[in-house]
């Protein structure tokens, strides 16, 4: 999938936005990514997904996780082109875990997946709870990396397409200093 096609995606299904926002990770951006948007219309996140579980389809997965709410459908939509199982994690009482009766084999290969990267937060509480159940994670699988390519999981990773945007601390935020009102559009309270 060339990047040209990625960005036609994003656009066409309302993903990139532009202003003052407060991101998940605590941190403030001019840009945002509602990558949740992709998986309104199913052309997109097949086209999209399909992109990202062939750059995992000789690394012997045996099983999908993400974090809810906004990998869910990605989860399964990965899962699919590989057949595979999916599942998700969730917060309980603010910590990342498993319920559901899911559940992860000693020793089974996973792959995480995540809509969009910044920080890598989420993704590597989920990476700990695979090891806490004994997986091996095999690689992790975004479609938008925001940092450019700079995060590192100490496993293999890779994204549909990565973009470097820039994103500041609260107090060096110059759109703070501007004035300009922030939004918080994601979906996790910050801390």
């Amino acid at each position: 999938m060339t990047k040209e096609r990625v960005m036609e995606i994003l656009k066409e299904a309302g993903v990139l936005l532009e202003g003052h926002f407060l991101l998940t990770s605590g941190r403030h951006s001019e840009k945002y990514l509602q990558c949740a948007k992709i998986f309104q219309d199913t052309r997109y996140s097949e086209e999209l997904c399909a992109a990202l579980a062939e750059k995992f389809k000789d690394s012997g997965v045996e099983l999908v996780i993400g974090p809810a709410i906004g990998a869910i459908s990605m989860s399964y939509e990965v899962s699919r082109h590989l057949q595979v199982k999916n599942i998700f994690a969730e917060r309980e009482n603010g910590e990342m875990t498993l319920r559901r009766s899911f559940t992860i084999e000693p020793g089974q290969k996973v792959l995480v997946v995540e809509d969009v990267v910044t920080t890598g937060g989420s993704v590597r509480e989920v990476i700990d709870i695979v090891k806490k159940h004994g997986g091996e994670v095999v690689g992790v699988g975004v479609i938008v990396d925001r940092t450019g390519g700079k995060i590192d999981f100490g496993v293999p990773m890779e994204s549909v397409i990565s973009i470097d945007v820039v994103s500041y601390e609260p107090d060096a935020c110059p759109l703070c200093k501007a004035g300009i009102p922030a939004v918080k559009p994601g979906s996790r309270n910050i801390k």
